[in-house]
Order: C-alpha cells, then sequence, then structure tokens
C-alpha cells in the first residue's frame, strides 16, 4: 500500500488556534482531510490554508457525523487505508507513520491507547471492551482503518458511537487488531467533548449500544472474537 494511499481524516469543531499546525503535521504522510463541523471561528479557512482538503457542514452535526463525512471522502479519493486524529493537537503525529505501516502490513485496525482515560464512563467502557475482546480504550480517537474493512460495514458510524463502531465491528469479526500506546498532551482550551455529566451519558449510551449490537450478532453470523493483539511498548 502506497502512502498516497493513507487519508488522514480530522474532525474539528472551532479549533482554529489548533488546527492548521495539527494538519500541517500530518501533511507528510498522506492526504489531510479536515472536516469542519459547522464551525463559527474560521476553522475551515484555517485548515484551507495549511494545505488540507476541507469538508464542511452547513450545520454542526457532531463527531461520528464529521468522521462519516471524512470516510466517506476518503472512499471518494480511493484510499487505501484512513486514520484518525483529533483537530486540537493531543495525538502526536511523529506516531502516523508506525500506523501507516502496520496498515499496510495487513492489519485491519491499529487502535491507539491513551495513558489515562479522564471519564468514570470512559473507563467503564474500556473495562468492558477488553473483558469482551482484548480492546482496552475503544474511544481514543487515534485510530487507524483500512478501507475494505470500512466497505465492509457499509459506513463508519450508525448509532453514535463516539468512533468505536468499525472498531468493535472488526473485533466481532475476528479482524486483525493491533493497539499502540498513544501519548497525550495537554490541550490548548477547553474540551469540545465535555468531562460533566452530559459527556458521561453519551458515552454510556454508546457502550450500551455497540454491547448490544455485539450480543444480537447484528455486525456478523460469527460467534466470537479473538483478543486484540498488542503491540508492545517501543516499537
Amino acid at each position: 500500500m502506497d502512502r498516497p494511499g493513507l487519508a488522514i481524516v480530522i474532525p474539528a469543531y472551532n479549533e482554529r488556534d489548533s488546527i492548521a499546525e495539527v494538519a500541517r503535521a500530518a501533511a507528510g504522510h498522506g492526504v489531510v482531510i479536515v472536516v469542519d463541523d459547522a464551525s463559527g471561528d474560521g476553522t475551515a479557512q484555517a485548515a484551507r490554508q495549511a494545505g488540507a482538503l476541507v469538508v464542511t457542514h452547513a450545520l454542526n452535526q457532531g463527531y461520528d457525523a464529521a468522521l462519516n463525512s471524512g470516510f466517506a471522502k476518503a472512499a471518494e479519493l480511493g484510499c487505501a487505508a484512513v486514520v484518525t486524529i483529533d483537530a486540537d493537537g493531543q495525538h502526536p503525529a511523529g506516531l502516523l507513520g508506525l500506523f501507516a505501516a502496520r496498515l499496510a502490513d495487513g492489519v485491519d485496525v491499529v487502535a491507539g491507547c491513551r495513558p489515562s482515560k479522564p471519564r468514570l464512563a470512559e473507563r467503564l467502557f474500556g473495562l468492558a471492551t477488553r473483558l469482551l475482546c482484548g480492546v482496552k480504550d475503544p474511544l481514543c480517537g487515534m485510530k487507524g482503518y483500512r478501507m475494505s474493512l470500512y466497505r465492509e460495514l457499509g459506513h463508519f458510524d450508525s448509532y453514535g458511537s463516539i468512533g468505536s463502531e468499525l472498531l468493535l465491528f472488526a473485533a466481532r469479526n475476528e479482524k486483525r487488531i493491533e493497539q499502540i500506546p498513544v501519548p497525550i498532551a495537554a490541550r490548548r482550551g477547553r474540551s469540545r467533548f465535555g468531562a460533566g455529566l452530559g459527556s458521561n451519558i453519551r458515552i454510556f449510551r454508546a457502550m450500551v449500544k455497540g454491547l448490544a449490537r455485539w450480543r444480537s450478532q447484528s455486525w456478523t453470523a460469527s460467534c466470537g472474537a479473538r483478543k486484540a493483539t498488542v503491540t508492545p511498548k517501543g516499537r
């Protein structure tokens, strides 16, 4: 898989202060697709000036809808793989090469694992998926996917999974998954997702819906999933 076959999809909402730096750092690894989710602060303009391909939403639709739009654009461009990163600069662009290399070697999903999870619901979700299928951090925003997996499911998200549906689909279907430790830089400004009761409820709903789909076998006729392969630190 040639490096031009990689897309870096960056969902963004009011991230003008960081998006240009994030887009430029990612540009050496593939086509950068920024999905501007109806920002009001000039995020789209800053991303274009940084050389990114920008997809814009006329109305704010949320994180999962932005990722859906980014994956649709990557499919339209014929990209072989996608890596998602956040627009706030917390994910290290230096790991994009490793993510791309593992995808090129045939890994279906490369899942980032953060050193800590700030919200209680995130910790519960991570515990549930670790016990179920070995996935430690289903909500880390830095993940890599082969587009063949996206085409197999037919979408990236269908129920507000906060970016976890395609990963859980891969685990349910015994795809090849590797997990890589991802250090998280300090965020500039306030989290767009939030840290209060509302954000924890959203995460809890995503967990319940994801586990319900797993149990209903709506993703597959297969019964069971193997444990994800954990890439050792230092790789």
